[in-house]
């Protein structure tokens, strides 16, 4: 019985990553990032297989945390991993500025002309507390 619940809850843990995982890549895609990549190496032709690559990873991450054990592959692989670590994050630090181009778009078109500076105080202070309570309550 225990062998059903066990195997019955790494599959609904296993589905649910793999979820998330979609999630996550459908975003990056969303975002342009994997079409900006693209367009810069001049490679557009390969673009299903930048996007396969993507789900690709999504999925082996997905894998590589239901595992108990770390993976001993040494420091060459560390290394690699760092630096494609590394791309992951610069890319999406470049994908949301360019986001935040959007909300002076937004501004400008609602016509929202007096109250800003009160706005982007209200936005960190929350942000700020949530952070606070997020460490607080220890979630």
């Amino acid at each position: 019985m225990y062998i059903l619940q066990w195997i019955l809850l790494a599959l609904i843990g296993l589905s649910l990553g793999f979820v998330v995982a979609s999630g996550v890549v459908s975003l990056i895609i969303g975002l342009g990032i994997v079409n900006r990549y693209a367009g810069i190496t001049k490679t557009a032709q390969r673009l299903r297989w930048y996007e396969f690559c993507c789900m690709t990873g999504a999925f082996f991450g997905n894998v590589f945390c239901m595992l108990d054990h770390p993976l001993p592959l040494g420091r060459t692989a560390l290394l690699f991993f760092g630096l494609f670590a590394g791309i992951y994050l610069g890319s999406w630090i470049i994908a949301l500025g360019e986001v935040v181009n959007i909300f002076s778009i937004l501004v400008r078109r609602i016509g929202l002309t007096r109250g800003l500076p009160l706005i982007i105080f209200c936005m960190a202070a929350g942000k700020i507390l949530g952070s606070l309570l997020y460490f607080y309550k220890g979630w």
